[in-house]
């Protein structure tokens, strides 16, 4: 479970990893070790996002947003599974305190 603030919490389920190999040059386990990382989440049917909040994050996700209402970060940065997750789930949500994430900005914007 992901804890955004107070009221909004993400669960297990709404989330979707998979790992796939990194495109480009990158040595000799360019083509043997699935390092970068394919997130999906289930924003759309997240019943704990509220309605102007899926809106909001529909706008901000841009093209990563799909048909099903689904957001698709994929990130290939590092050469380490563990460092590819951890960024993607901070596209997810607050990454750093200077540094929001989608949800987290979108529930921001709507306390404006």
């Amino acid at each position: 479970m992901l804890k955004i603030n107070e009221n909004i919490t993400i669960e297990d389920w709404e989330l979707i990893e998979n790992f796939v190999r990194s495109s480009g040059p990158g040595g000799q386990n360019v083509n043997k070790v699935s390092t970068a990382v394919e997130l999906r989440f289930e924003a759309l049917r997240s019943p704990n996002i509220p309605d102007q909040v899926k809106v909001r994050l529909k706008k901000i996700a841009g093209r990563r947003w799909t048909n099903e209402g689904a957001i698709i970060i994929q990130v290939e940065e590092t050469r380490y599974q563990t460092r590819n997750r951890e960024i993607a789930l901070s596209l997810i949500h607050i990454s750093e305190p200077t540094r929001l994430g989608m949800i987290s900005y979108a529930v921001f914007c709507l306390k404006k």
